[in-house]
């Protein structure tokens, strides 16, 4: 449910439906396609991102070009040094 009210999700979606409203009654032009384009495309990349959240959440890799990579690679490279000196300890 978390992920379902992100803001970039609420954002596209209320977005869209004032682009609805102001184009309900214009004519079919190259700018109203073009915007109708924007909005998809503005709604996948609110998908795709949280989606990439939901991954990081579950300890699921995301994607190299994700926003969210940078942290996950620098986590992973954090608890793989505590695994090596976990157990350089034990065979002391």
């Amino acid at each position: 449910m978390r992920y379902l009210f992100s803001t970039g999700l609420i954002g596209a979606i209320t977005a869209g439906m004032s682009l609805l409203r102001g184009t309900r009654d214009a004519p079919i032009t190259w700018r109203a396609v073009l915007a109708w384009l924007s909005w998809g495309i503005t709604l996948a990349l609110a998908i795709g991102a949280a989606v990439d959240m939901r991954r990081d959440a579950h300890g699921i890799a995301v994607a190299p070009d994700s926003p969210l990579a940078p942290k996950q690679s620098k986590r992973a490279k954090k608890q793989r040094k505590a695994a090596e000196k976990a157990a350089k300890a034990t065979k002391r």
